[in-house]
């Protein structure tokens, strides 16, 4: 499944300040109507600070269910983590789920894997049991960036209107719905996030060419980045 390792995604970025957790976390409470009996699992967890938010939030009777391939340090404990390769996790044949969240991972694993992978979380799912895939929007990103990044970024994009098309394939009365956050960040902020390869896109870069795109920015940008961090929910 998953080679590439995104490390700092959730790590002193806005997708780890209070104000996105809040805002994603109503998102899911307002659509989904979860409470405190949920049984949650969280396919990409990272740290799994969006999950120990909310389980803190509806006071969940059950701690939600992380699986990441990358274990840090200071993971929420709020939570239940497993370092896997969701692949090769094999949950119990009673454990079902009220709601499976796959946000921004899908696109590291290969169409085939995809399929599989949706095909066994349906089983694992409750009655009324809901799959919420998050991704990029396709069409109207506004993430800054600097040339290379943006060829590299448009790629991806092209890749996930193709993994949309299999979902809708497999799925056709799937439901769509936008997760849409404000971000306001100084540049010198998201500079480091630059540097730390925030976003799988510039996990192949090497140190020169993210040096290179740094110095793009610092020309192009004014010292606050204003946009809106676009997210398409795909509700299996």
């Amino acid at each position: 499944m998953v080679k590439k390792k995104i490390k700092n995604w959730d790590n002193k970025t806005w997708l780890s300040s209070k104000n996105y957790i809040n805002s994603f976390n109503n998102f899911l409470i307002k659509n989904f109507r979860i409470n405190s009996r949920f049984k949650i699992l969280d396919i990409g967890c990272g740290r799994g600070k969006i999950l120990g938010s909310l389980c803190s939030k509806l006071k969940l009777k059950q701690k939600p269910l992380g699986i990441d391939v990358v274990s840090h340090k200071d993971r929420d404990r709020r939570i239940n983590f497993k370092r896997i390769n969701v692949l090769n996790f094999s949950l119990k044949k009673s454990q079902k789920f009220d709601l499976i969240l796959i946000k921004q991972t899908i696109h590291l694993m290969k169409f085939k894997e995809i399929k599989r992978l949706l095909k066994l979380l349906k089983k694992k799912l409750n009655p009324n049991g809901k799959i919420l895939i998050f991704t990029l929007d396709t069409e109207k990103n506004e993430i800054p960036t600097f040339k290379l990044m943006k060829q590299k970024l448009n790629q991806s994009l092209q890749r996930d209107k193709k993994i949309l098309k299999i979902i809708t394939n497999l799925y056709p009365h799937r439901i769509r719905r936008k997760f849409i956050f404000n971000v306001k960040i100084s540049k010198k902020r998201y500079l480091e996030m630059i540097k730390n390869r925030y976003i799988s896109t510039l996990i192949p870069f090497s140190k020169k060419q993210i040096d290179q795109g740094i110095e793009e920015i610092k020309l192009r940008y004014k010292n606050v980045l204003i946009f809106h961090d676009k997210l398409i929910c795909i509700i299996l």
